[in-house]
């Protein structure tokens, strides 16, 4: 700790920051791990022992392989280091399999793969302004961005305890986000297309990339005023930017296009005949729908016309497309294609086709980018955070996990909201009476949940109570957020027009 310290008043911060986080993360080894474990142990044992033309039909376990291509042969990569570790692991037949040694391996790698995203917390620290920065290191904008990513509640429980591989995969559309700050756009359009075929999830945010990059590559020039100068638009650019889409894709699904595969891959990757919630609801608006549904059914109240607006098809995409503010504000610059990747990711999030509750995390990491750049962005920022954070609680739901995921997230949201009041003190407070009101409310819907629920009578007739509560209070701020945020983009003028004003 006292080498930390040291560290921290020099110019190995950063440094010491991810020392911190590395440490914390292996302390966690031991912790609860999901199915998900079983899951990438499985995809380890498949891609290891089985033709590449059986990957996406080998259905031993229920845990298929549902990835794209770039993330089977990730797991591939992995399994020969794992082989070395515990060959039993790398077994189709072995379900369920734990050991000592797969334990530590699969945890390590998690780690290890980190290193990805601690490079490219690196680089977006580089984009930030430091205009507002204090005397102090920890009032610099640049510090707290770094803090907020590196030790991010989320990823921290879903990654290292919950078990997942975000880590690397945000670090890939957060270094394609650090290059598009940087101008490089070519860099940026390959490495987010890379990111497509390691999960394909990040679809929500593509319409964001394709138009940012036609508006600010494709057109070099604009008038005087801001708009597009269109004989400016560039077709070797174009075409250049199609190319890399096309190698990459090319790179991906070429072999199981030779092997006549593509339509068995494509029903493994968007395998709609799923419901529309998941089994637990993500606190989004189908979560109100599903909670008003069932309140004018108890109540005898006739809900036909509820039934009447459930989709028959995701939304996703198609409404990210559809929203204005992706023509109109992502000619403002590299900020506003990050408030409208954001935006399309927490659109996806709140209307999409059987969301997981684990998806809120790709509207908070670039949200952090934002949170340290405008008050009003900082405010959005610590709802979205804390209520899409508590929500991720009841994946932790064994006794031993209870006093970890609370006292990390105290002592993540305590930071949070505690240097982004320094940072921007001299302007209004961040939280009005009635969002103070309803974040303080998470303490008691957590003491209910967790303390007094399980001693009541309830407990054996409506065990479902506790999930439902969460995620119908946690739906509320998280659609307040998105509200306030959609609002933001239409109101704020464009940065040319307020430099002309």
């Amino acid at each position: 700790m006292a080498a930390l310290g040291i560290a921290m008043g020099g110019r190995n911060w950063f440094s010491a920051l991810v020392l911190g986080v590395t440490l914390l993360k292996c302390l966690l080894i031991p912790t609860y791990h999901s199915t998900d474990f079983e899951v990438h142990r499985n995809w380890l044992a498949i891609t290891h022992s089985l033709p590449v033309s059986q990957w996406y039909y080998e259905a031993t376990s229920e845990w298929t392989l549902d990835y794209p291509p770039f993330f089977a042969w990730f797991e591939y990569a992995l399994s020969h280091v794992a082989k070395h570790f515990d060959q039993e692991m790398l077994k189709v037949h072995n379900l369920n399999y734990v050991s000592a040694k797969t334990l530590l391996f699969q945890r390590c790698s998690v780690i290890f793969t980190d290193a990805l995203f601690v490079y490219a917390v690196h680089e977006c620290c580089k984009c930030i302004d430091g205009k507002k920065a204090g005397k102090e290191l920890t009032e610099k904008p640049k510090f707290i961005l770094s803090v907020l990513l590196l030790w991010n509640f989320g990823l921290l429980i879903v990654d290292h305890i919950h078990f997942q591989y975000n880590g690397f995969l945000f670090g890939l559309m957060l270094l394609s986000i650090a290059r598009l700050f940087q101008k490089r756009h070519m860099e940026g359009a390959f490495l987010f297309a890379v990111l497509l075929h390691f999960k394909h999830i990040y679809l929500y945010v593509a319409p964001a990339y394709g138009i940012y990059l036609l508006r600010s590559y494709c057109f070099t020039a604009n008038k005087p005023d801001g708009s597009i100068r269109w004989n400016s638009f560039s077709f070797v650019r174009l075409i250049s930017l199609g190319l890399i889409v096309f190698l990459v894709s090319a790179l991906s699904l070429g072999p199981f296009l030779a092997l006549n595969q593509l339509p068995q891959v494509f029903s493994r990757l968007f395998p709609f005949k799923r419901g529309l919630c998941h089994a637990y609801w993500a606190p989004n608006f189908w979560a109100l729908y599903n909670a008003l549904d069932k309140v004018l059914s108890v109540i005898g109240l006739d809900d036909k016309w509820l039934g009447s607006a459930v989709p028959t098809h995701s939304p996703s995409l198609g409404d990210s497309l559809g929203h204005p503010h992706l023509y109109s504000d992502c000619h403002i610059g590299s900020r506003g294609f990050l408030r409208c990747l954001i935006l399309c990711a927490l659109s996806s999030f709140m209307f999409g086709w059987h969301v997981h509750e684990k998806a809120i995390l790709l509207a908070i990491l670039p949200m952090s980018l934002l949170s340290v750049g405008k008050a009003g962005d900082a405010s959005i920022f610590l709802i979205l955070t804390t209520t899409g954070h508590y929500s991720l609680f009841p994946l932790l739901f064994t006794a031993p996990e209870l006093p970890i995921k609370i006292l990390l997230m105290l002592l993540f949201t305590i930071y949070s909201i505690s240097s982004l009041k320094i940072l921007f003190r001299k302007e209004k407070p961040l939280f009005n009476w009635m969002e103070t009101f309803y974040l303080l409310g998470l303490g008691p819907l957590e003491v209910f949940c967790e303390c007094v629920f399980p001693f009541t009578p309830w407990k054996l007739t409506y065990s479902f109570l506790p999930l439902l509560l969460t995620s119908v209070y946690c739906a509320v701020g998280i659609t307040y957020a998105w509200c306030r945020l959609y609002v933001s983009v239409l109101t704020n003028p464009p940065a040319s027009k307020t430099k002309k004003q």
